[in-house]
């Protein structure tokens, strides 16, 4: 059976799981029912993990309780052990081939290259693990810090396994998503038609844009010894595009589905493509873990209260975590520590610009908001290089690759006009027309003009007939349930 959040079984589910919620008149009663259906949907992607999730939530659980009561050293000692024992689960599932192939590389000692032949073979890293231990960790923290813990396991149950969020967030942290948990008495109208829009949205975002993309991506990027420059950028371009409405499909479609229960969940994208800087970039795209990364690690490291030079090793230490977070390749390190340095040179752009007023006001006309706009941009597509291809022979041919090369011959014809249909001039045009479209979206977000509620209800059967008609045949996997 297929429960990704794009197949008619998931519908069937959503919907089947939403009528039996609202007909149940008692809280616990519905919360068992979030908890009951939350691990039927995990047991059709791995349910050989269901076991270690349970066994997470019952140590975290007691720890938290524990935390609460216990004195000064006790809880600093009950929050090394809790941080410590999520990590360790962390690391094992998903680090240890990298490390061990990592020390067989330096040490040149056989055991090492033998762990991580052993370990990746037989050890497949749970789908959700990484999110998962986040949200722990914020969690503990918290109660450490003064938050109330979790009442009983059943609350804390269903809101660390909720489904809709369970697989790749968003990060939501326990005192946020609580309350909510003492649910109304009966379903609004305005969550019903704002749930189903917002899936809808997430499945053209998904279906529409981002599968077709990524076949576009994958293509070139597996011929790109044939590939010409042009080619290169469109890929990178195509790229920029399919990660974007990936992860922000996903997230739409599962702040959707959680609306249907009265649930909402963070918003996790704040159209980051439009930032005039790198670090607006960050405020603006994986919110919540931006927000993780902040109150956890960040502020605890001292932030920018260290002055200059600590809150530039702050930043670099933080997108180092970032990319390690997000895969165990130094593709990913190395796109953390891209990212990093453009932190930190923005941060030190504006501590010489606090010295002089003409650079304060240089970007202020908007053609010069528009240039700020495009370097942004620049520096993360060029960063999607190592975070797109991992391994660190092809990205470095895909940035030899970027100026003066001609593409061969029959490139051209076996890609786009053989696989799409269409020709690079066509390619630029739907490009073009994605990212007019992405304006009025903007436009009208920063306005706060909204579709009613009948227009919503109107279009959302013909987004989702347009995603049935245009989507790939073979659906892609959504590319954060890697992370």
């Amino acid at each position: 059976m297929d429960f990704d959040f794009l197949s008619l079984e998931y519908v069937q589910f959503l919907i089947s799981t939403t009528i039996i919620y609202w007909l149940l008149p008692n809280v616990q009663a519905r919360l068992l029912v979030i908890l009951t259906a939350s691990l039927f949907f995990y047991s059709f992607i791995q349910k050989q993990y269901i076991w270690l999730l349970l066994v997470m939530l019952v140590v975290n659980f007691w720890l938290g309780g524990e935390i609460r009561k216990g004195n000064s050293f006790l809880k600093q000692w009950l929050l090394f052990v809790g941080i410590f024992f999520d990590v360790l689960l962390l690391f094992g599932f998903k680090y240890i081939p990298f490390v061990a192939t990592a020390i067989g590389n330096i040490t040149g000692l056989p055991v090492g290259s033998a762990l991580a032949i052993w370990a990746k073979a037989n050890i497949v890293p749970p789908i959700t693990l990484s999110f998962f231990v986040f949200e722990l960790i914020a969690y503990l923290v918290d109660i450490y810090r003064g938050s109330s813990p979790a009442k009983d396991f059943l609350n804390f149950a269903a809101y660390k396994l909720f489904f809709a969020k369970l697989l790749s967030g968003p990060i939501t942290r326990y005192q946020e998503f609580s309350p909510q948990l003492v649910t109304r008495s009966r379903p609004i109208l305005s969550d019903i038609v704002e749930g189903v829009w917002l899936f809808s949205c997430g499945a053209v975002k998904k279906g529409l844009v981002a599968d077709n993309m990524g076949r576009l991506v994958d293509l070139i990027f597996r011929n790109a010894d044939r590939a010409g420059s042009v080619d290169i950028w469109i890929a990178l371009l195509a790229y920029s595009i399919q990660i974007y409405c990936d992860f922000s499909g996903y997230i739409d479609m599962a702040r959707g589905s959680a609306l249907l229960f009265g649930f909402r969940l963070p918003q996790n994208f704040d159209f980051p493509y439009f930032s005039a800087s790198i670090s607006d970039f960050w405020r603006r795209w994986h919110m919540t873990l931006g927000a993780w990364m902040r109150n956890y690690l960040y502020i605890p490291l001292g932030g920018s209260r260290g002055g200059l030079w600590q809150t530039c090793l702050n930043l670099m230490i933080i997108m180092l975590v970032v990319g390690i977070w997000h895969g165990a390749n130094w593709g990913f390190i190395i796109w953390g520590l891209w990212h990093g340095a453009a932190l930190v040179g923005h941060r030190l752009w504006m501590e010489v610009s606090s010295a002089f007023e003409g650079l304060q006001k240089m970007w202020k006309p908007v053609p010069m908001q528009i240039l700020a706009i495009a370097l942004t941009q620049l520096i993360v597509i060029l960063g999607w290089i190592p975070f797109r291809l991992p391994n660190l022979i092809d990205a470095n041919m895909v940035l030899q690759r970027l100026w003066g090369y001609g593409s061969d011959p029959q490139f051209g014809v076996k890609i786009y006009v053989e696989s799409f249909g269409i020709t690079t001039g066509q390619i630029a045009l739907l490009m073009l027309g994605l990212l007019i479209m992405s304006l009025i979206a903007y436009r009208c977000d920063r306005t706060k003009w909204q579709l009613n509620w009948q227009v919503k209800l109107f279009l959302v059967p013909i987004s989702l007939f347009l995603v049935s008609l245009f989507s790939p045949e073979k659906k892609l996997p959504f590319i954060y349930f890697d992370f």
